[in-house]
């Protein structure tokens, strides 16, 4: 919907028609808000909706909603629409843009068709999530995945009052972080009450009748009156790759700079895609919003006859579990050991304001760099209030190729309610500005 309002602004109707195709009954809301929704910070499905299917409609978008795109046709210039309750239909293109988003990730073991095993994908999961919620008044909860989704939910049911269990079949949470940095955030899950499993993996779900009872590991049966998923996602690139449109060894629709796929007159855009990693420059798909809604915008405003470009990224990502927040950008040291890097890394220790101020809380602040050069490559941060959005700091170091000597004159503000006199990415940068003199020749 990015793309079709962008386009939109550039090119009246009567100029361009664009119609819209979404296989659910909501568009233009925030995914990301849903495990919010159900911890009770927000306090209605509809405050996530950004812009209502009418909006659209109104600047002259023929958007049809429960309609599912279930082929694609590059002779034809044509896409087979199949309608909920109805017959299919074909509808022709000059230009398409493909924002087919993610494939989350579904166990295939035995019982993952109960009742009350929950995806959280859409506004609509997050809908029935809330209903079964409300409905059973479940006591006992197990989260399946230990990634960002695993512990928004798990805060969900901590905050909800809930009993619960998180397992990953991984030796760590988050396994973007570095083992070490993995750590903290495992100790701050067993801090607030979590069973955390880990090397854990799922092998069933114990039912009765057509409920789920219990999730069934190879350390025994975990009690469980509700299920969550948060396994993932994979970009849902089958429609472009069944139409002979490139896809990459990510999975991921190939795309250019201006979202352009492999076929004349067709774009792809969001969690479908492949992304070129700023930092290891290789072909990446990362599903976040902040890409989807710029890469969407870029393709209108190509489609509109502009001409806008989407770089690539870097890998910038926050999440929180109740009081702990987790942060990371560029590159791990695994993932900068698998693209080549020679590296050395720093963990310092802080706090989010002055040492004297009230609320002062611990950060823990982990660079990556270069070995040779001293070149920033990624950065990781656990800590508690006021520690992750530190990230985009480092995160704009990385953009431009910063070096950690570099990073140490950045001219970052100070107040004591708000940083130490030197703010944690300052001491971080100086002590890595301070060990790389020690690795030069």
């Amino acid at each position: 919907m990015s793309a079709a309002s962008q386009a939109r602004r550039r090119r009246k109707p009567d100029d361009l028609r664009i119609v819209a195709f979404e296989k659910g009954q909501h568009v233009s809301y925030s995914a990301c808000g849903i495990p919010y929704l159900v911890a009770g910070d927000v306090a209605d499905p509809d405050d996530l909706v950004a812009r209502t299917p009418a909006q659209f409609r109104d600047l002259g978008i023929d958007l049809r909603l429960g309609s599912e795109v279930v082929g694609i046709s590059l002779d034809d210039r044509s896409v087979t629409v199949r309608p909920t309750g109805g017959d299919p239909y074909t509808e022709p293109f000059d230009q398409l843009v493909i924002a087919t988003g993610g494939v989350p990730a579904r166990p295939d073991v035995p019982g993952a068709g109960a009742a009350g095993i929950h995806g959280v994908q859409t506004l609509e999961d997050g809908i029935r999530l809330l209903s079964f919620l409300e409905d059973h008044q479940p006591r006992r909860a197990v989260v399946v995945g230990a990634g960002y989704i695993g512990l928004e939910m798990a805060e969900a049911m901590i905050r909800r009052g809930l009993q619960v269990a998180l397992i990953d079949a991984a030796d760590q949470p988050m396994r973007t972080l570095d083992p070490d940095m993995a750590t903290l955030v495992a100790d701050a899950l067993r801090g607030l009450g979590v069973d955390l499993r880990l090397s854990c993996p799922l092998e069933g779900f114990d039912t009765a009748g057509d409920r789920v009872t219990g999730v069934r590991t190879a350390e025994g049966v975990l009690p469980a009156d509700i299920v969550i998923l948060g396994l993932g996602t994979r970009p849902n690139s089958g429609l472009a790759a069944d139409a002979g449109i490139a896809v990459g060894a990510s999975g991921g629709i190939t795309v250019d700079r201006r979202l352009r796929t492999s076929a004349e007159g067709v774009w792809a855009a969001g969690d479908c895609v492949e992304v070129l990693h700023l930092v290891s420059q290789r072909p990446t798909a990362i599903a976040l919003g902040t890409h989807a809604n710029k890469q969407g915008r870029a393709a209108g405003i190509n489609i509109g006859g502009g001409y806008a470009t989407f770089p690539g990224v870097v890998g910038t990502a926050v999440s929180k579990i109740c009081a702990y927040e987790v942060a990371r950008t560029g590159l791990s040291t695994a993932e900068a050991a698998a693209a080549g890097f020679a590296t050395f890394s720093t963990v310092t220790e802080s706090t989010t304001r002055a040492g004297y101020f009230p609320g002062a809380l611990p950060i823990t602040t982990k660079i990556i760099a270069e070995r040779t050069t001293g070149r920033l490559l990624g950065a990781q941060i656990v800590g508690q209030e006021g520690a992750a959005k530190r990230i985009d700091a480092l995160a704009v170091a990385l953009w431009h190729g910063m070096t950690v000597e570099e990073m140490t004159g950045l001219d970052l503000s100070y107040a004591p309610p708000f940083a130490p006199v030197w703010d944690p990415v300052l001491i971080a940068a100086r002590k890595a500005a301070e060990q790389l003199a020690t690795l030069k020749p």
